[in-house]
């Protein structure tokens, strides 16, 4: 696989998070820039990324019960340049998730 196949690759199956830390008495708290109210959380990092996933999951359902396509996931770069995401990309961990593929969708 060549790198721009392996790029696509990511960005089709996977979304940036915004993994946000509030100090030691608050969840820590996840978001995606190009999903609005899709947000997961945990009581530590590792937990917040461990259900990070099924977040997306029970998002993209919820798009598929509608009939709307999921939002095209932005690159890094992309996001960055959005001046009301940038901010957060400079203060907060950036995680890649991926979107949880399912067997029937194979089919």
């Amino acid at each position: 696989m060549d790198v721009q196949s392996y790029i696509v690759s990511i960005v089709m199956t996977h979304h940036i998070a915004i993994i946000e830390d509030a100090g030691p008495d608050y969840a820590i708290g996840v978001w995606f820039p190009d999903l609005p109210g899709c947000t997961s959380a945990g009581d530590d990092i590792d937990e917040a990324l461990r259900n990070a996933p099924e977040a997306l999951e029970l998002y993209a359902e919820s798009f598929e019960a509608d009939g709307k396509p999921m939002p095209r996931p932005r690159t890094l770069t992309e996001l960055k340049a959005d001046p009301e995401i940038a901010d957060d990309i400079k203060t907060c961990m950036v995680a890649l998730i991926e979107y949880p593929t399912r067997a029937h969708a194979a089919e």
